[in-house]
């Protein structure tokens, strides 16, 4: 399990001609579809839970948040505001003990799951989860010569273009560390302004599910 701490930022025309006067090297490109699922009452992403799964895989991204001495200083609190953290949980099983809690689904008998299995997909209609959104993404991915910084360049296929700067923290580790690496990055990257940029998903829902929008916005999710 580890945090992933990110920061996004608007892509231009100028964003690969900055990136390699940096020195960043290209480390790939890729194309993977996201399918993301929720009750059709949005009991986890009205807890900023999201559940997706890519390339046949499952994932469920978790909010977590810095303590205290994290945002000593303004400085620190500037760049914490321009991040997201979520807790990357990736094991199945753990998945599903996350979910069945957020639902009050857990069972009271004492009776143990069985180990599911990637391709199983049954417990998504036992859970009563639909899919509420699908899209595809071709990634750029680059690194910068400061070590566990990563830039993603990513073109969805319903038109909207963003770039992410990440860093991966171990579950429990130092998240300030990485809120400055980001911080020294976008520096370099040239990027200005104090207000966080919109992820794909934001955009996504804004144009494909607006009253699902509207109540993560009602509830400050997005």
């Amino acid at each position: 399990m580890s945090v992933e701490v990110e920061r996004k930022f608007v892509c231009n025309a100028d964003t690969l001609k900055t990136l390699e006067e940096i020195g960043a090297v290209c480390v790939g490109r890729r194309e993977f579809r996201d399918q993301y699922f929720d009750t059709p009452e949005f009991d986890l992403t009205l807890r900023d839970m999201w559940l997706r799964k890519r390339k046949a895989c499952w994932e469920l991204k978790c909010p977590t948040t810095v303590n205290g001495t994290d945002e000593a200083s303004g400085g620190q609190s500037k760049a914490a505001a321009l991040c997201s953290r979520y807790r990357e949980i990736t094991n199945l099983p753990e998945i599903q003990r996350r979910v069945r809690e957020v639902m009050k689904d857990i069972r009271e008998d004492g009776e143990t799951e069985a180990s599911p299995s990637q391709e199983d997909e049954s417990w998504l209609s036992e859970m009563n989860l639909v899919r509420f959104a699908d899209f595809t993404t071709v990634r750029q991915s680059f690194t910068l010569e400061e070590k566990g910084v990563q830039i993603d360049l990513d073109q969805a296929d319903f038109g909207y273009q963003v770039g992410e700067i990440e860093v991966l923290v171990p579950d429990g580790g130092d998240v300030q560390s990485a809120l400055e690496k980001i911080e020294r990055a976008a520096g370099k990257l040239g990027l200005t302004g104090d207000q966080r940029v919109e992820g794909k998903m934001n955009v996504y829902l804004q144009r494909n599910h607006p009253e699902h929008h509207a109540q993560l916005l009602r509830e400050h999710v997005l």
